[in-house]
């Protein structure tokens, strides 16, 4: 766990903050370019209607508009939850140079935890994949998430 990760990731763990005050699965991303951020994202399907408005979407819209370029070669995504499949190809279509995530997701993970599309070799692309950078924090934030939605709607 480097120094840099954890730095980077705290970034996405506020923005994943922010995702649970509007009242949406607390998942946070950005993507780093060059030891700036260039692209941020928090969940945002339930306000936006929308069900591709998870945070690493949103993170990489963003980048690729601060580039000009729908390629992000050079780029590095840390988001606070496993990606799902949807957003694992996005990754690998932005040609994401390297993914880092905080905890994993049992129900939908597309970086091991269900499958790994990451791993798969008749894929043209390849990213670096480094899992568990502030899982826990990242996992209790969803489990406290979680915990209080059952809480109020069991009242």
């Amino acid at each position: 766990m480097s120094h840099e990760d954890l730095h980077w990731m705290r970034f996405a763990l506020a923005l994943a903050e922010e995702a649970a005050a509007r009242h949406e699965v607390p998942v946070g991303a950005i993507v780093v370019f060059e030891n700036e951020i260039i692209g941020r994202g928090g969940n945002a399907p339930i306000a936006g209607n929308d069900p591709t408005a998870h945070a690493e979407i949103t993170a990489l819209r963003e980048a690729a508009r601060a580039l000009g370029n729908y390629r992000l070669p050079d780029c590095s995504l840390y988001v606070t939850l496993e990606p799902c499949a949807m957003c694992a190809g996005a990754i690998m279509h932005a040609r994401i140079a390297r993914l880092v995530f905080g905890a994993r997701d049992p129900k939908t993970g597309a970086c091991g935890s269900v499958v790994d599309l990451f791993a798969e070799p008749r894929l043209n692309h390849h990213t670096e994949v480094v899992p568990g950078i502030l899982a826990e924090e990242s996992a209790a934030l969803l489990s406290a998430f979680f915990k209080a939605r059952r809480v109020t709607s069991s009242l």
